[in-house]
């Protein structure tokens, strides 16, 4: 007897177009200015569909955008959450960011475009690129120091 895989999603894309079309208006509203918020403020950052919904980089991980209409597991929600992949390492003096359980992912949930703080998101942003390109930077340090 074959085993059936359990799906870990409730949608499968193939481009970043394909998630777009897929949304409902309110979360495609508040993708749509959150990706224009990181493309603007980090206009090298590349966007890849990463569990079907966009994750954002430099050397590493730095953000993602995830509509609540693109499930994880059986959950999905209301909104858009917006993270960083190193929001533990970010100053946050605002305490704007939502930790909840994790260690080291922090998010923002929006329900309407002007919740987003897009000063503050740009900040943060500015901020978790520096991030990445001084842990890239130590990464390669430490890759001479081995090989040298």
């Amino acid at each position: 007897m074959e085993k059936k895989k359990k799906q870990i999603q409730n949608v499968s894309f193939k481009s970043i177009r394909d998630l777009l079309i897929f949304l409902p208006e309110d979360q495609l509203l508040l993708v749509a200015q959150l990706r224009e918020l990181i493309v603007g403020t980090i206009p090298n950052i590349q966007e890849k569909l990463s569990f079907n919904v966009p994750f954002y980089r430099l050397h590493k991980g730095i953000c993602y955008i995830w509509p609540g209409a693109v499930s994880w597991g059986s959950k999905t929600w209301e909104g858009v959450e917006f993270g960083f992949n190193y929001g533990n390492l970010l100053a946050d003096e605002a305490n704007y960011l939502e930790r909840g359980t994790r260690k080291q992912v922090f998010n923002k949930r929006f329900l309407l475009p002007e919740e987003i703080n897009e000063e503050l998101l740009r900040a943060y942003l500015l901020e978790a690129a520096e991030i990445d390109e001084i842990m890239f930077r130590e990464k390669m340090m430490n890759t001479r120091k081995r090989k040298g």
